[in-house]
Parts: C-alpha cells; sequence; structure tokens
C-alpha cells in the first residue's frame, strides 16, 4: 500500500512539525501564576519514554505516563521514528535553522556510521545510571532540554522585550491608539506573566544555542549524534513495519543528498532504517516518484524487492550493535556513577532549601528532571536553578533563593506542575504546615538587637496566623524596644521574613535548612 507518493507528506511534516512546537511553546507559556493552559503542563513529559522509564529505573517505581509511553513505543514499532521527524521541539527548531543553509556540509558514509554509535553510549550510560539509582536523563534529553530553555531563557527575555518594545512605541514614539490597545490585550494575555529573572542559565542557553546552530551546517547533527531519546526510538524503528522502497530507481542519488540524517547510503532501497526520521524528503526530490514507504507483512522478513540492487537489502543496512569493545568502554566509563550513588546513600540532607512537597534528597535529585516547570510557575521567582551548591548531582535542580522571593503561603502550583512527583502535590493546608527551614535571627545585624532601633518588617510580614515570629519587649534607657524572637514551631520556613529584611547586604534574619 502506497502512502502519498508526492510532498503531501512532506507539507503534512512540517505543518504537524509547527503545530506541536506551538503547542509546545504554548504549554509552556501558560505555566504560570495563575495556572490558564488548558493542557496539562505535564504532557509533553510523561509521553518522553527516555525520561519516564529511566526515572522510573532509578527510583524502583512506575511513574504517571507510563501507559502514554508504551503507546509512544508501539506507534513507534509502527511507523519508526516519526516522533523525530514530525513532532519533537528540538527537532523542528533544528529544521528551521537548517532551512536557512541549503548547502549544508554532507558527512561521508564512514563518519555517519562512527558518529551514529555515540547516541547508543549515551542512552547506555543514562541506563546503567539509572539501575545505579542516579538518574541523569534530564542531562542529554531533547524535550527536557528544550523545555528549560524556553522557560527559563527565551520567555522571561520575550516577554521582557517585547514589553520594553510596546512601551518605547508608546511613550517614547506617541505612538498611541491602536499600538496601545495591541499592547493592553498583549498584557492581559500573552504579556500578562511575570518575566522573571533566572540565574545561572548562561550554560543553558550556550548548550541549545550550539545544537540548533549545529544543523545549521550540518543537518540534524545532534539527532545523529548524541540524541538518547532518538537512540531509543532508534532501537525499535529498525523494525518498524513502515519501511522505505525504491522500485525503478534509476540511480541519480537525489535522495542521498535531500535526506537530513543522511540514511541513505546508496540509491535504491539501502537506507539506515533506523535513521530514517520520515522526513519524506526523500520521496519529493525523486524525479521519478520511484521513492515510496509501504507497510511491509509483520509475519514476514524483510527482503530485497529492488533487483537491480540484489544486495541493497534494508536489513543489511541496520548498523550494527555495540561490539565487544564497545560495551567494555561503556562499562568503564559508567563506574564512577557508583560514586554518586554511595554519596547519595550517605548525603541524605539537602544542602540547598527545596521548594514545598520536596521527597527526600536522594530520591529528589533521582526524580527531578530539571524541566523549569516549578520555576517557571512559582509567583515571587524565589525558585531558581542550582549549580554546585547541591552538589554536582544537583546541577539545575530548583531550590529556593528568598532574596529573591519568598513561598507564598496560600500557592502550591510548584507541585501541581511537577512532571515527575520530584515536589509532591500537597493539599493547601498540608502545605502551610510543612516546614522549609527554620528562620535564625542574626542578633549582630539585626536593628533591635544590636543598635536598640525597633524594627517590626519581619513579624508584619510573617503569614502563619499564630504569628511564627514573636515579639520580645524590653526597656532600654527608658526606651521600649520590640526585639523579634522565632517560635521554632510555628516556623515554616517561607522565607518572607527574609526577603523583607530591610537589612542589607546580609539579612538579619535567615531561613536554614
Amino acid at each position: 500500500m502506497s502512502i502519498f507518493p508526492e510532498n503531501k507528506m512532506v507539507i503534512l511534516r512540517r505543518v504537524s512539525q509547527v503545530f506541536f512546537l506551538c503547542a509546545f511553546m504554548y504549554v509552556l507559556w501558560s505555566t504560570t501564576y495563575p495556572l490558564t493552559g488548558s493542557i496539562p503542563s505535564d504532557v509533553f513529559f510523561v509521553s518522553d519514554p527516555h525520561i519516564v522509564l529511566l526515572t522510573a529505573v532509578a527510583e524502583r517505581m512506575i511513574l504517571p505516563g507510563t501507559a502514554v509511553v508504551l503507546a509512544m513505543l508501539f506507534f513507534t514499532f509502527i511507523f519508526g521514528r516519526f516522533f523525530c521527524g514530525w513532532i519533537c521541539p528540538l527537532g523542528a527548531a533544528m529544521d528551521i535553522s537548517s532551512f536557512f543553509n541549503k548547502r549544508k556540509v554532507l558527512l561521508k558514509e564512514k563518519v555517519n556510521a562512527r558518529i551514529r554509535k555515540i547516541k547508543y553510549f549515551v542512552l547506555g550510560i543514562s541506563s546503567i545510571a539509572a539501575v545505579l539509582g542516579v538518574q541523569i536523563a534530564w542531562a542529554t534529553d531533547p524535550v527536557v532540554m528544550t523545555a528549560r530553555f524556553i522557560s527559563l531563557s527565551f520567555i522571561p527575555a520575550a516577554t521582557l522585550f517585547l514589553d520594553r518594545s510596546f512601551m518605547f512605541l508608546v511613550r517614547d514614539v506617541g505612538f498611541y491608539g491602536k499600538v496601545y490597545d495591541i499592547y493592553r490585550t498583549l498584557k492581559s494575555s500573552v504579556l500578562g506573566i511575570n518575566a522573571y529573572f533566572f540565574g545561572n542559565t548562561g550554560m543553558i542557553v550556550i548548550f541549545f544555542a550550539g545544537i540548533v546552530l549545529s544543523a545549521f551546517f550540518v543537518s540534524r547533527l545532534w539527532c545523529r549524534t548524541f540524541c538518547p531519546l532518538g537512540a531509543m526510538y532508534g532501537l525499535i524503528s529498525k523494525h518498524s513495519l513502515l519501511v522505505r522502497k525504491a522500485s525503478g530507481c534509476v540511480s541519480c542519488g537525489k535522495c542521498m543528498t535531500a535526506c537530513r540524517m543522511e540514511s541513505i547510503k546508496n540509491p535504491g532501497d539501502s537506507y539506515t532504517k533506523s535513521e530514517c526520521v520520515l522526513c519524506m524528503d526523500c520521496v519529493y526530490a525523486c524525479p521519478g516518484e520511484y521513492t515510496k514507504f509501504t507497510f511491509r507483512d509483520p509475519f514476514r522478513s524483510s527482503v530485497n524487492n529492488n533487483p537491480t540492487n540484489p544486495t541493497n537489502s534494508i536489513n543489511s543496512t541496520n548498523p550494527k550493535g555495540l561490539s565487544r569493545k564497545d560495551f567494555i568502554l561503556l562499562l568503564i566509563s559508567s563506574l564512577f556513577l557508583s560514586a554518586f550513588r554511595w554519596r547519595k546513600r550517605n548525603g541524605s540532607r539537602a544542602s540547598v532549601t527545596r521548594p514545598p512537597g520536596a521527597l527526600r534528597e536522594t530520591e529528589f535529585v533521582a526524580r527531578c528532571v530539571r524541566c523549569g516547570n516549578c520555576m517557571k510557575v512559582c509567583p515571587t521567582n524565589v525558585v531558581q536553578p542550582a549549580v554546585l551548591e547541591a552538589g554536582l548531582e544537583g546541577i539545575w535542580t530548583p531550590k529556593m533563593m528568598f532574596e529573591i522571593g519568598y513561598c507564598e503561603y496560600n500557592c502550591t502550583l510548584c507541585g501541581q506542575v511537577c512532571p515527575t512527583g520530584a515536589l509532591k502535590k500537597m493539599p493547601l493546608k498540608e502545605k502551610q504546615k510543612t516546614p522549609l527551614g527554620k528562620a535564625v535571627v542574626r542578633k549582630d545585624r539585626c536593628l533591635p538587637w544590636s543598635r536598640n532601633e525597633n524594627c517590626l518588617v519581619c513579624e508584619e510580614h510573617c503569614p502563619v496566623p499564630d504569628k511564627a515570629i514573636k515579639i520580645d519587649i524590653i526597656n532600654s534607657g527608658g526606651i521600649m524596644i520590640q526585639r523579634p524572637v522565632v517560635d521554632r514551631e510555628l516556623c515554616i520556613g517561607c522565607g518572607i521574613c527574609q526577603n523583607k529584611c530591610p537589612v542589607r547586604p546580609s539579612r538579619a534574619i535567615e531561613v536554614i535548612t
């Protein structure tokens, strides 16, 4: 059965890429306070088998979304790596970058064969790490990397730029009327989110930009070389039912040049099936419409249907598995992960303050995929990405920075948008009684304690109904001085006292874990 031998599928694929990229951005854009999106904020994450399965293995549990993941793997067995060519947001971004350069570098087949192995090493290391209880899938997963860039870098920069541009046009240039009406409309929707600042995101931008820009020179270089999700889909798509045929091929070679994954080795049926992302460019490039995608009989092995090229069977072009040497190298390169496992078992306390609902530190680090949802949804911007404050294994995990914001007493959004349960979903009443840490008064800095000057800022802002910050009144030279004292039984460590404290540069009251 032939599947659209014309360019209709190419157009449909581009429409699909644009649609899913826009949907992905919409989900992340609407993951803000208050939640306004009609699409669940974790929909893309729970359908990612690389994240869901390896996080489940690392945590020894079944995560929500397993059924969706199994469905994705099933459809991959039917169609092949359709996700990479039709849905993946990072793949769409790379294709946009690649579109602007029509003279991309074509790699030799030997080079392609070598670099394609790397992604299987990446997947292997992530898998061994998961077995050891260390979750590092977040570092190279394309969905998570794209979400991290969009949430923590692109959206804050875009909203700030658009807001400042409209303000310049209206206030400085004098464009009132329709321009101001457009600005007011956007301010109540797209520009209505808070353009927060997130620190330590420079590496996120550089890493993402490097991946996207690499496609300008070599199309889909990341997909061929490093993508572990592509490797996982590739392993299944080797046996997919949808196959490429080129009956009557005249060996013009245009399909080889058009293929963005360079998966076509020779004219005819010969192609590396696990590398094909179903872009359909080869179908469109074929001048004689010889190239088609058809479904094979699942109960019969693939056979060569091209009589003019008897050596070019599909199975003969599939990449070989890792050699014994490669496997030994993979094991050796993964040994260092056991040190992380030992460290986790011997240090369960967090060195930074985590958002409300965080699991025990060892479980939290293993389950957190560093997607940035909790950081972006926080209404006070207190949740920030860590660098090395929580150790190397805690890089880009969320931490609380009370100098920037505080944990809103009546908010539970971070737990609602966490896709893996690293932050538990808690009822508001439970959250209001769960301590993040305890506030401590630094008497050498506090104005009432060190200078005998009245200051009630921390006590006034404390949201606990019975006030976790009490007032101790003393008589100093005939002046009644009110000194703050923390009631550790009531304090929940929300950090508003530290955030609002007027003492600088170091606050006179701090939350410690």
